[in-house]
């Protein structure tokens, strides 16, 4: 068969496969797929992710360099994380220091966890010279507004004897007051974006508590106290910064440190596909490409809403690129697949000879798809 090469290169651009594959092995796979079966074609591979977890290892298969940290876990103990940098732009991934993998022995702990190693990596960005740093949030293990990242910047948060409160959510209850320390000097001059594609406010119903705190081992009991907790926080934080972020958009995200990042550093925040598009180069990595394949564990309703093959969906669509997914499972209606702008999907689980094979042989069927694609897109 001739190079297809001539006629456009093939981008593949999937999130991790939660579960069976990282989003760069899924990528690998599905390129070697389509290498196998339209030989000559160009394929690029561009691992993404949606601001969550992986978004560390998207920016490093993009050319970030990998700047390892020993940093305060969820409950206190060290842990080995990274953060990555690329001139003065720096990824910091929440889930690093603070996921709820990074908790010991997979305990919860959900009124004594904390955000304290998220700010230890932003201060480790800032002392590598970062003027920009993309904060990434998901998978967290916490619910403390985001008061153990601030402190690790500087900030002090004081009961009413003046004494520095400890780690975790449920101490916020006896906070009096909140002295910013450092921390404006700190960020003199860096500017901080949070990679988000969740939009709860940090308290009610949709709040960090009622809708994240169940996943982070919180009881009913403890519902009520984190709650209490982040709204005594809400009330401090306001009355010092003179300003009200509570219901802001993603203030509920990664048990509140959406929160503190907008109120206490500044920060801005964006739907996190698209920053991580940005920062990838995806329109660069797009322009003249044939076609895109993005993909992840499961195209469902939640796909719809800021997932990451949506947001490449979307961007190669602005493109003129037409785009195929690759997922575990397809949950999705050929109507709603093809509305959200995908012209083919591929689901691993329909792809395999027995049940189960989707998670089993997960990364050899991700290449059988990448054959089955470049049948249907390449050899035209």
């Amino acid at each position: 068969m001739p190079p297809t090469s001539h006629q456009g290169h093939v981008v593949v651009a999937p999130d991790k496969f939660k579960g069976t594959l990282e989003a760069a092995e899924a990528a690998a796979r599905i390129a070697a797929g389509i290498r196998r079966a339209a030989p000559g074609t160009e394929v690029r591979e561009l691992p993404v992710a949606d601001g969550g977890e992986g978004t560390l290892a998207a920016a490093l298969a993009a050319g970030f360099a990998r700047v390892p940290a020993k940093v305060a876990g969820p409950t206190g103990l060290p842990v080995d994380a990274a953060l990555a940098v690329r001139g003065d732009t720096a990824v910091v991934e929440l889930a690093q220091a603070s996921g709820l993998a990074r908790l010991p022995g997979g305990r919860t702990a959900p009124l004594a966890a904390g955000s304290y190693g998220v700010g230890q990596l932003i201060g480790r960005a800032v002392g590598l010279g970062a003027k920009r740093i993309v904060l990434g949030l998901g998978g967290s293990a916490c619910t403390d507004g985001g008061a153990g990242m601030v402190q690790a910047l500087g900030v002090s948060l004081l009961d009413g004897d003046g004494v520095e409160l400890p780690p975790g959510g449920a101490a916020l209850r006896r906070l009096e007051r909140i002295d910013p320390g450092r921390l404006a000097g700190t960020l003199a001059g860096v500017e901080i974006v949070v990679a988000c594609d969740v939009d709860n406010p940090l308290l009610g119903p949709r709040g960090a508590t009622a809708v994240y705190g169940p996943q982070k081992g919180a009881s009913a009991e403890d519902l009520l106290v984190l709650e209490e907790a982040l709204t005594r926080f809400a009330d401090v934080v306001g009355a010092t910064v003179g300003r009200e972020v509570r219901d802001a958009p993603g203030a509920g995200a990664a048990g509140g440190v959406g929160f503190a990042a907008l109120a206490l550093l500044g920060a801005t925040m964006r739907p996190g596909i698209e920053l991580l598009l940005d920062l990838l180069g995806f329109d660069a990595a797009v322009r003249g490409a044939r076609l895109v394949v993005t993909g992840e564990g499961c195209l469902d309703a939640q796909t719809l809403h800021g997932k990451a093959p949506a947001g490449v969906a979307a961007a190669a669509a602005r493109a003129g690129v037409r785009v195929a997914a690759v997922a575990g499972r397809v949950e999705l209606s050929e109507r709603e697949w093809r509305a959200a702008g995908f012209a083919a999907a591929y689901a691993l689980s329909e792809l395999g000879e027995q049940p189960g094979d989707g998670l089993t042989r997960a990364g050899e069927l991700a290449e059988v798809a990448g054959e089955r694609l470049a049948a249907e897109f390449l050899h035209r």
